[in-house]
């Protein structure tokens, strides 16, 4: 029973990120043009390192507001 609601919370927490990664392409689909476009500029070390504070924080915020 238990793994089971494991399963349910992690597909519907995976169906939460898929809205909210989705919405700014349905919303504003010219501004993410220019904006994807525009991030081949940025260094690669510098993504790096914002994708390591961004998963940083997102395991911060998992572990603090585990059940």
């Amino acid at each position: 029973m238990l793994n089971g609601l494991k399963m349910k919370l992690l597909i519907c927490v995976l169906g939460l990120v898929l809205i909210v990664e989705g919405l700014p392409y349905f919303a504003f689909p010219g501004k993410m043009k220019k904006w994807m476009s525009s991030i081949q500029e940025i260094p690669d070390s510098y993504l790096r390192v914002m994708g390591f504070f961004a998963m940083g924080l997102g395991l911060l915020l998992a572990y603090f507001f585990k059940e």
